[in-house]
């Protein structure tokens, strides 16, 4: 399937951003490498969130793997040894990546992880940093700290633990084995399982319903969600309950009455 707007510029050609029809497609390019994450796609990924979220034309972003063979299968370990040796390169590089993921986390739109092959290590974060994962019947999820020596600091450990809760985050942790997609449904670390050929279709179907809907109500719901899941100190009720109005004041809310009395599909805005 064709994605036929001029990619954005990033800081590397293994990160490509383009949009069609109210989405935009993030591809994690690195197949020789089943697309593992190097550092500048790490230092990319928040620059192209962010272009996104300003450009009023996409609504939802879906996030994938070139190739067949994986969605991302990690971390590039073949930058470990100049990029995560020595504390001020472990920092430098775990700034990068908290970055990424506080950028996805963030993101006041849809995110959608549309997941084929490999979704391993940082694969796995990254997927469970958008808002809902479809895979294919061929996923394999897993996080092989345990095998590398690596530690997992609170934030990532928490955020995965949110979605499939503690017992899960344990059994993926402790064995550090991978996954089959049918035991990431089980555990709800996906939201959808459908089969390979229909993968891509499927995504594309149920970003477009989410386009479809009214803009101000999603960036709502989303917001919400991001608080949810901040402490309770922390949490911004006031802005979620201002979004909540503005849902009310817009246009697309008399659009969308409208339309429910005029039997037909409303056509939202999002102002």
């Amino acid at each position: 399937m064709s994605h036929p707007s001029a990619p954005l510029q990033t800081l590397t050609d293994k990160l490509v951003a383009t949009k069609e029809n109210g989405i935009g497609w993030i591809t994690f390019n690195n197949p020789a490498r089943h697309n593992a994450v190097s550092f500048e796609m790490w230092q990319a990924l928040p620059i192209v969130l962010e272009a996104f979220t300003n450009d009023p034309d996409v609504r939802v972003i879906i996030l994938k793997g070139a190739g067949e063979k994986a969605f991302v299968a990690g971390a590039d370990i073949s930058q470990f040894k100049e990029k995560r040796s020595g504390e001020e390169a472990v920092q430098a590089y775990n700034a990068a990546s908290d970055n990424a993921s506080k950028a996805l986390q963030q993101c006041p739109k849809p995110t959608i992880a549309m997941i084929r092959g490999y979704c391993i290590g940082g694969g796995t974060a990254i997927a469970v940093n958008c808002d809902i994962r479809i895979a294919a019947e061929d996923a394999r999820f897993g996080v092989p700290a345990g095998k590398l020596g690596l530690g997992y600091r609170f934030v990532g450990v928490k955020r995965l633990a949110d979605i499939v809760g503690p017992a899960f985050t344990a059994e993926i942790f402790f064995t550090a084995r991978q996954f089959s997609a049918q035991e990431a449904l089980q555990m709800n670390l996906i939201n959808r399982l459908v089969p390979v050929a229909e993968l891509e279709q499927y995504t594309l179907d149920y970003a477009s319903t989410i386009a479809g809907n009214a803009p101000l109500t999603i960036a709502s719901i989303k917001r919400t969600l991001i608080e949810y899941l901040k402490d309770p100190d922390q949490r911004d009720l006031a802005l979620c309950q201002k979004m909540v109005e503005d849902c009310y004041k817009s246009e697309d809310y008399k659009e969308g009455q409208t339309a429910f009395m005029e039997k037909r599909k409303p056509v939202f805005k999002g102002r």
